[in-house]
């Protein structure tokens, strides 16, 4: 090997970002962060919010209308499975007022123009993979369970589900299955996606450093889990309209949080 190969090397691990310890103690404080991110500039969040349930009204009558209802609920939560890469805008303003720069709603837009573009994209298809993957996995379960006869209406549907021993294996595999989906989520896009934004560096250094910061705090991540998805619970209750203002704020808080557990 030669002294320049060793030399890039060297460089290399000292580019890498280092990871820290945080405590359950530091997750209201991320949250308050996020939460002073929307109410300081909530017009466009709120129109960056409003996609969120929008897609999701789109997505139920999409459903409904093709007779598919047992993808409805997989479709719903599997969307959050590619909210780190929709919040991208959301970081970018909490970045812009971190530094103090002065930021409008275009400036979510300017994510486009990031010199890590190829690799957030490169990152976003990966999630993208796995969010269809979970739908296939979530029909199949479905089929396992009830065969390929459509239910005859959503009474039907629901009293299968409700009230069947194959209805209840199926929502106790199918919330099984999806937990371990969103896991993997998590643990590979906890800090990933805001790296990309801050720094120049490959997706697979962006997700070692996601998997070394899970790795780092297992118990504030996994706090950090429950909180995402009993929020994401409490906005999509009332028809997802919630999700306008639960979305900026975990989006923001998120941004927040890598903060903490990456060193500038």
């Amino acid at each position: 090997m030669s002294v320049a190969q060793t030399s890039d090397q060297a460089a290399a691990t000292r580019d890498d970002p280092t990871v820290r310890n945080i405590r359950l103690a530091d997750l209201p404080e991320v949250l308050k962060k996020g939460a002073e991110d929307f109410w300081a500039m909530p017009t466009h969040l709120f129109f960056l919010g409003l996609i969120y349930p929008i897609v999701g009204l789109v997505l139920a009558r999409l459903v409904f209308g093709y007779d598919v209802l047992p993808l409805l609920f997989p479709l719903v939560t599997g969307f959050a499975l590619v909210g780190p890469l929709a919040a991208l805008g959301l970081y970018e303003i909490s970045r812009r007022r971190e530094l103090g720069l002065d930021t409008t709603w275009k400036d979510a837009f300017a994510v486009f123009r990031s010199p890590s573009l190829p690799a957030i994209a490169a990152l976003g298809l990966l999630l993208l993979a796995i969010f269809f993957i979970w739908i296939a996995v979530a029909n199949a379960l479905y089929i396992a369970a009830f065969g390929y006869a459509p239910a005859a209406s959503l009474p039907d549907f629901l009293d299968r589900i409700f009230n069947t021993p194959a209805g209840w294996t199926l929502i106790l595999l199918g919330n099984g299955i999806g937990f371990l989906f969103a896991l993997l989520v998590l643990a590979i896009s906890v800090v990933s996606f805001p790296l990309l934004l801050d720094r120049k560096v490959s997706p697979i250094v962006a997700i070692l450093t996601s998997l070394r910061a899970v790795a780092a705090n297992p118990a504030a991540m996994a706090a950090w889990g429950l909180i995402v998805a009993a929020l994401l619970i409490v906005g999509a209750v009332p028809l997802f309209i919630g999700l306008a203002i639960v979305v900026p704020i975990l989006g923001h808080a998120t941004w927040h949080l890598y903060r903490k557990v990456v060193v500038p």
